[in-house]
C-alpha cells in the first residue's frame, strides 16, 4: 500500500478524507480534489483510494490480496492485527463485527475486488456523505469538500430548516447542499465496483436495555477504562477537564491510572452559587500525580464571544460557535504545558443518564413502579399532575408527531413535560423569521413525516439516542477548531463501545428521581473517591450566558448588519437589531437566537474561507 504527500497532513485528531473506487475516472477526481498538503493512500493498481489529510498516529492500513482496510482515527489497533482481520475478509458485510469489536473512535473504510465500504461511528462522531463527481461516487467524510467539487451554493430550503428550533430527526442529518447525501451514523456506504450504484447497510442498532445496574457498571467501568486507555496509553502529557461534575472527574482519575502525565484544568464559574470549584478541588486533592491549574474565572470569555471572527471551515451550522472561544481559550496555555491532547467529559450527561421518556412505555409494562417514580419526577422538574397525563396518554407515532409539529412552528414553547415524556421538543421557529422560511421550514417537515422513522420504537431510546447525535454535531465540530489550536480533543463517553455499554442497562435503574446519575456513580465506585461520587447536581453557567448578552450587544448588532440570512429573505434583519439592542429580553435566556445565530456565522464563514476550500485543478 502506498502513500504520497506533500506535507505531513494535518494536525493530529483533524483527519478528513475522500474514498474512490479503482478506476480512471475516478482518479480523473481526485487528482482534482488535490490540495496543497494532501496526502493520497493508493489502490495496489496505483489508483488513489484515499485522498485528503491525515496525522501518520491517526491512521492504520493493511492489505492481503484483493482487500485493503484503513481504520482512521483512534483506534489501538496495530498493522499486523489488521491484515489478520483482511486475511480473513470474504463479504464487506463481514466487516459489521469488525466495526462492532474495536474501541475507540474512528473511520473504517474497505475495499474488497474493487467495491467499497466507508463508515463512521454510530454516535455521530465521524460521519460519511456522498456524490456523483463527474460521474463517479465519492464518498468523504466533510459534505463541504463535495459541494466544492460540485461547484454549489448552500441549499435555502435547508438553510430555512436550520433555522429551526431544535431542528428534529431526520432533518438534522441533511447536508447543507442539494445533490450531496448524508449516510446515517448507523449505516455504512457500500459503492460498486462499477463506481456509480451505492447503497446504505445498517451495521449498528442499539442493544437492547436488558442489563441490571449491578450487572452493566462493571462493563461501564472497562469500557471507559478502554476508552481513555487508547488516549493515553502513548504516554506523554495529556490534560483533561476537571470542572468539578462526574463526567470529567471520572475521565480524569481513569487517565491518572495511565502512563501519560496528567494536567487538570478547571474553570470556576462566574456565579458565586456555582460550586465547581469546590468539588473539582475535592477530586484534585485524590490526585497527588497530576498537576491542577485553575483558570481566572474573570479570564474566561463569555458566551456569544468573537462570532465575528469565525473563520473555522464549517460544512453546517453549529451552535458550538457560542461557546466557541470557552472551549478555545485555555488550549494554547495547555499546549504549552506540553499536552498533546485534552480529554472532556462531554457526551457523560447524555449516556451515563437518560430521558424520561422510557416511562410512557414502563407506565404500560410495569404501572405500579412507573407511577411511583413519576411521583418522583413530578415533584424534581414540578411537572402538573394534568399536564403529565395528558403526555403519557399521548401516543401518537412519530411521524404524526413531526407532522403535527410542523402546524405549531409559531406556537409558545411547550410545558417542559411534554418534550420530557414525548418524542422529544418539538420544533419552533421565532419572531424574527420570515414567512418564506416558514413556508420552506414546514414544507420540509411535511415531507419528512411522510416517510419519519424513529430512530427506535421506544420513545425514551429514540430521545436518547437522538440527544446522543445532537451532542456529536457540535462535538464533531469543536473537535476540528481544537485541533486547529494546537490541542486535539477526545471525548471517551461518545465512543460507540461506551454508548453501548450505558445503553444496555435498564432505563428503569440509569434515570430515576431518588439517585443522581446512579450507573457512572457505581460504575466508578473504587476509582473516583466516594467524596466526589456523592455530588448530586451540576453547574448551569446562566451568569455567563446573560453577561455574554450584554457584554457582546455591539457584535451582535453587527452581525445583523449586512445579515447573509436577511438577504436570502430568510430573516427579519431589523427585528434581529432591535432585540441586539434590549439583551435584557426574558426569552433570551432560553437560547432563541441561537440557531439564527449558527447559521448567520456559518454563511460569513463561507465567504472567508471560499479560498481555502476550492479544490486546485489537476
Amino acid at each position: 500500500m502506498t502513500e504520497s504527500h506533500e506535507s505531513a497532513g494535518a494536525d493530529p485528531g483533524d483527519a478528513h478524507f475522500t474514498v474512490f473506487t479503482d478506476r480512471e475516472d475516478a482518479a480523473v477526481v481526485a487528482r482534482s480534489l488535490s490540495l496543497p498538503g494532501t496526502r493520497i493512500l493508493k489502490h495496489a493498481s496505483g489508483r488513489p483510494w484515499l485522498v485528503g489529510q491525515w496525522h501518520d498516529q491517526e491512521i492504520v492500513t493493511a492489505r492481503a490480496g484483493h482487500t485493503a482496510l484503513a481504520v482512521i482515527g483512534c483506534c489501538p489497533i496495530d498493522a499486523a492485527e489488521l491484515e489478520r482481520h483482511a486475511a480473513r475478509l470474504r463479504d464487506l458485510a463481514g466487516l459489521d463485527a469488525l466495526a462492532r469489536s474495536l474501541p475507540g473512535s474512528f473511520h473504517l473504510v474497505a475495499a474488497l475486488d474493487g467495491r467499497l465500504r466507508v463508515q463512521g461511528t454510530a454516535s455521530g462522531l465521524r460521519l460519511v456523505f456522498h456524490a456523483r463527481v463527474g460521474g463517479t461516487q465519492v464518498a468523504a467524510t466533510r459534505a463541504d469538500v463535495l459541494a466544492a467539487a460540485l461547484g454549489t451554493g448552500p441549499d435555502e430550503e435547508q438553510l430555512a430548516v436550520r433555522l429551526l428550533w431544535p431542528v428534529p430527526h431526520p432533518l438534522a442529518e441533511a447536508p447543507m447542499w442539494r445533490d450531496i447525501t448524508a449516510v446515517s451514523p448507523h449505516d455504512a456506504l457500500i459503492v460498486a465496483a462499477d463506481g456509480r450504484t451505492v447503497r446504505h447497510s445498517r451495521w449498528w442498532t442499539p442493544p437492547e436495555p436488558v442489563r441490571t445496574l449491578a450487572d452493566g457498571a462493571p462493563l461501564v467501568r472497562e469500557v471507559l477504562a478502554e476508552a481513555v486507555d487508547a488516549r493515553t496509553r502513548q504516554g506523554g502529557v495529556v490534560s483533561c477537564d476537571l470542572s468539578g461534575g462526574l463526567d470529567s472527574t471520572s475521565v480524569c482519575f481513569l487517565a491518572a491510572r495511565s502512563p501519560a502525565r496528567v494536567v487538570a484544568s478547571t474553570w470556576p464559574g462566574r456565579d458565586p452559587a456555582d460550586t465547581d470549584l469546590y468539588w473539582a478541588e475535592q477530586a484534585a486533592r485524590s490526585l497527588p500525580d497530576v498537576e491542577h491549574v485553575v483558570w481566572d474565572a474573570g479570564a474566561s470569555p463569555l458566551v456569544y464571544d468573537n462570532l465575528l471572527g469565525i473563520d473555522d471551515l464549517l460544512d453546517e451550522p453549529t451552535i458550538g460557535v457560542m461557546d466557541r472561544s470557552r472551549v478555545l481559550h485555555h488550549l494554547p496555555a495547555l499546549a504549552e504545558r506540553g499536552s498533546r491532547l485534552h480529554l472532556t467529559g462531554i457526551g457523560g450527561d447524555h449516556v451515563a443518564w437518560c430521558s424520561e421518556a422510557y416511562y410512557h412505555r414502563l407506565l404500560r409494562t410495569r404501572p405500579l413502579f412507573a407511577v411511583r417514580q413519576l411521583r418522583g419526577f413530578r415533584a424534581l422538574w414540578q411537572w402538573p399532575l394534568a399536564d403529565t397525563a395528558r403526555a403519557l396518554a399521548d401516543s401518537r407515532p412519530y411521524g404524526k408527531w413531526l407532522a403535527d409539529s410542523g402546524g405549531r412552528l409559531r406556537d409558545p414553547a411547550p410545558a417542559t413535560v411534554s418534550t420530557g415524556l414525548g418524542w422529544g421538543m418539538p420544533p419552533r421557529l421565532f419572531d424574527w423569521v420570515t414567512p418564506d422560511a416558514e413556508r420552506a421550514a414546514r414544507r420540509a417537515l411535511r415531507e419528512a413525516a411522510a416517510h419519519a422513522v424513529p430512530l427506535h420504537p421506544d420513545r425514551g431510546l429514540h430521545t436518547d439516542l437522538e440527544q446522543i447525535l445532537s451532542c456529536t454535531r457540535v462535538l464533531r465540530q469543536w473537535d476540528r477548531m481544537a485541533a486547529r489550536a494546537g490541542v486535539p480533543m477526545a471525548s471517551p463517553f461518545l465512543d460507540d463501545r461506551v454508548i453501548e455499554a450505558c445503553l444496555a442497562v435498564r432505563p428503569s435503574e440509569r434515570v430515576t428521581p431518588w439517585r443522581y446519575k446512579p450507573l457512572l456513580t457505581a460504575a466508578m465506585s473504587g476509582i473516583v473517591p466516594d467524596a466526589c461520587l456523592r455530588r448530586t447536581n451540576k453547574a448551569a453557567a446562566s451568569m455567563d450566558a446573560a453577561n455574554g448578552l450584554r457584554e457582546h450587544r455591539a457584535d451582535l448588532l453587527a452581525l445583523w448588519e449586512g445579515s447573509r440570512l436577511e438577504q436570502l429573505g430568510l430573516v427579519d434583519g431589523a427585528a434581529l437589531r432591535r432585540l441586539a439592542q434590549r439583551p435584557g429580553t426574558p426569552g433570551l435566556r432560553d437560547a432563541i437566537l441561537y440557531s439564527t445565530i449558527a447559521a448567520e456565522v456559518w454563511l460569513r464563514g463561507l465567504d472567508r474561507t471560499a479560498g481555502r476550500r476550492t479544490p486546485t485543478s489537476s
